[in-house]
């Protein structure tokens, strides 16, 4: 299978350095279906073409399949005995294609170049072309999916036999995509969308593919006309897993338009539109750690460190911990926060722990504030009291800043149904009147007071799709109280 890339951009050999393929060498690149092989038609500075050449191996590709290896594939039509050996995989791009781009293109998929980062942050002349794909839905549905991302589409039907022209079309297409994008943003479409028009995966679709779906389509697939349809197709039709990917899609979208001043009136192009839930959360939780007066905090459950990107950039901040206990989140944390390349200065005032919250942990004691932004849901509902005991007990921050999701919102969100949860990790979620009893049994208990509210636009229904919790230590508030006026 084969899929060529050319760039009429000058010099155009720039997309060497982007690719990270020099155009001079043939490189070649082993994966587990058979060998991914790079190289350049042409290389000039007018114009340059990389291609990118798969040599599918059936015996390696369904090597160790039978009863063992039964679930190493997704169910398809080519499952059956014979057709696990003769197929199409070896000819027509699939997902087989998407793997290997994400294998042999990597950097370049997430926009990094450490010899033309200016251009790899720039929209470039390309062109790309697919010679066969399998495309179940025909010429339209690669014209739907990839025309409102900013290319021009051209599919052309491969006749089933050029000698019979009354046998038809093939269910097979020649793709050709041109536009002016980012190469990143052009090599996440194709990532995604390969698989979405073969509408079939070699490997079998597990919760992580949900993980891989949303990097990939970051800033493009959460407001895409056909995200249903390519949400659906790239996690295999499983109902459980496009459920959750698409609440959680629905969530990464702008959240209301921007007003207009009147009705009938066209919406000013420079008005900018209002920001996504997860960046509004993040903004709700800083201005209630700016509003007490925090400078020591700590992010419990921290994942990959999104929280804690925006606390490092603010100077107030002295002391900032993030704990979780994956070692992986933490790894991620600390590549988000560049530790690495961080004055020394700048570092010594952030530490990443691994730690338990549901057991105690002395290193904890003492801070000012602490944030358990959409923690508690990921915790069993046996375990919650443990929690409790360690974060209000005995760590006793003077504030803590809770955010959870709003279950009766849920049902604004497309393809998320009664009973079921925004996240597959969600042990609960949590009603309005459900989370104001947790709230107030942990105030009384563990001496804070709170206060409760939504975060996001407020549904006149079942409320905003966040609910977020200040709790303050009545001991902190006495401190502040009796400390003398200077």
């Amino acid at each position: 299978m084969l899929l060529t890339l050319t760039t009429t951009h000058h010099p155009a050999t720039d997309l060497g350095y982007l690719l990270v393929k020099h155009p001079d060498r043939v490189q070649s690149f082993d994966l587990p279906a058979g060998t991914a092989h790079v190289f350049y038609p042409e290389a000039n500075e007018q114009r340059c073409t990389a291609a990118l050449l798969v040599d599918v191996d059936p015996l390696r590709l369904t090597g160790g399949r039978g009863r063992k290896g039964a679930k190493t594939q997704q169910a398809t039509p080519d499952t059956f005995t014979l057709g696990q050996y003769v197929n199409d995989r070896p000819y027509a791009a699939s997902s087989l294609l998407s793997s290997a781009l994400g294998r042999v293109f990597r950097s370049a998929l997430r926009g990094e170049s450490r010899d033309r980062p200016e251009l790899a942050a720039s929209p470039i002349p390309l062109e790309v072309r697919v010679p066969v794909l399998r495309c179940r839905g025909g010429a339209e549905l690669a014209e739907r999916v990839f025309a409102p991302l900013g290319w021009t589409v051209t599919a052309a039907p491969i006749p089933l036999d050029e000698a019979y022209p009354e046998w038809g079309d093939s269910r097979y297409v020649d793709l050709t995509l041109t536009g002016t994008l980012r190469l990143a943003d052009a090599l996440n479409h194709l990532y995604v969308l390969l698989p979405v028009l073969d509408d079939a995966k070699h490997y079998w679709v597990a919760p992580d593919e949900i993980d891989k779906l949303l990097r990939a389509g970051a800033g493009w697939l959460a407001d895409h006309p056909e995200r249903g349809t390519i949400t659906r197709r790239y996690l295999a039709h499983r109902r459980a897993l496009a459920g959750e990917a698409l609440a959680r899609l629905a969530e990464q979208r702008l959240t209301e338009e921007p007003p207009v001043d009147s009705v009938g009136e066209e919406e000013d192009e420079a008005t900018p539109r209002r920001p996504s839930l997860a960046v509004r959360r993040r903004e709700a939780v800083l201005a209630a750690l700016a509003a007490g007066g925090a400078t020591r905090v700590l992010d419990l459950g921290c994942g990959g460190g999104a929280l804690l990107s925006a606390l490092v950039g603010d100077r107030r901040y002295a002391e900032i911990v993030g704990t979780d206990v994956s070692t992986r989140a933490l790894d991620m944390a600390a590549r988000r926060l560049r530790l690495d390349r961080l004055p020394q200065r700048q570092r010594d005032r952030i530490r990443l722990w691994q730690s338990a919250l549901t057991y105690r942990d002395d290193r904890l004691r003492g801070y000012d504030a602490a944030v358990l932004m959409e923690v508690i849901e990921h915790v069993d509902p046996p375990r919650l009291p443990a929690l409790e005991d360690a974060v209000f007990g005995h760590a006793r921050p003077a504030t803590v800043v809770v955010t959870t999701p709003n279950a009766e919102y849920n049902v604004r969100y497309e393809g998320l149904g009664a009973g079921r949860f925004r996240h597959a990790d969600h042990r609960f979620e949590w009603t309005r009147a459900e989370f104001a009893a947790w709230v107030e049994r942990v105030g009384a208990a563990y001496g804070y007071t709170a206060e409760i509210r939504g975060v996001g636009d407020d549904d006149p229904e079942v409320g905003s799709p966040t609910q977020l919790a200040v709790l303050t230590s009545t001991e902190a508030t006495t401190t502040r109280k009796e400390e003398p006026t200077r």
